[in-house]
């Protein structure tokens, strides 16, 4: 069984962790997520950490719950702005328009997202294997439901989520090949996506919300776990 954890890496593109059997098999850098994605042809299941969902109004459930599950660590989810506001193509009218739709202005930091957030919902959209993941949600599971202690980009972090990957079987080797120039935090994220892609594809993966909504489009709207 092949999966794909897949995390965006800033001017990179993105990066992806691919399991076989639940332990690592290699990695893979590229621009382009759909580009990525066909490299990794038999993947059955692929786990993307960027929101792909989208609803008409409010924010998401998705988000709200991640929040609560995460304690301390719920700031490292973003609340992300209903469908309409990522339809304008300036950052003022998109912000606008989350503040019509939600109450609240788009953030900045929020908006940087647009370029890859609509690149990972059109794969979604045309893709049945393509799942919304978070990486804090998926090591909050990994750990025994418990919100990590220490932040991805800290020293301690990181070595703590090595360690349990390592004890889930995902060994991930100190050279990753074309992955070797990609930040430590972003391939640690891609690997536990991988760890909720293979636990998606055995179908023992939990979600949030309990009840999704449903996306515009039909699909529904959830983090998978």
């Amino acid at each position: 069984m092949d999966v794909l954890g897949v995390d965006a890496c800033g001017k990179q593109g993105w990066v992806g962790i691919s399991l076989t059997d639940g332990t690592y098999a290699g990695s893979l850098v590229d621009a382009r997520l759909d580009t990525l994605i066909e490299r990794a042809a038999g993947a059955q299941v692929i786990a993307v950490d960027m929101p792909l969902g989208l609803v008409e109004k409010g924010w998401r459930a998705a988000d709200l719950a991640a929040k609560t599950l995460l304690g301390a660590r719920r700031s490292s989810v973003f609340l992300i702005a209903p469908r309409p506001a990522w339809q304008e193509r300036e950052y003022a009218a998109a912000a606008d328009r989350c503040q019509e739709l939600t109450g609240n202005r788009l953030s900045q930091q929020a908006w940087a997202l647009a370029p890859k957030l609509l690149a990972a919902r059109a794969c979604w959209l045309a893709d049945e294997r393509v799942h919304e993941v978070h990486p804090e949600v998926s090591f909050y599971a990994l750990a025994g439901r418990v919100p990590l202690a220490h932040a991805k980009k800290t020293w301690r972090g990181q070595h703590m989520r090595r360690s349990l990957l390592a004890e889930a079987g995902i060994v991930v080797p100190d050279a990753l090949g074309e992955a070797d120039r990609i930040p430590a935090d972003d391939v640690l994220d891609a690997a536990v996506a991988a760890w909720s892609a293979h636990r998606i594809a055995l179908g023992i993966a939990d979600r949030v919300p309990a009840v999704p909504e449903l996306d515009a489009e039909g699909r529904v709207v959830e983090i998978r776990f």
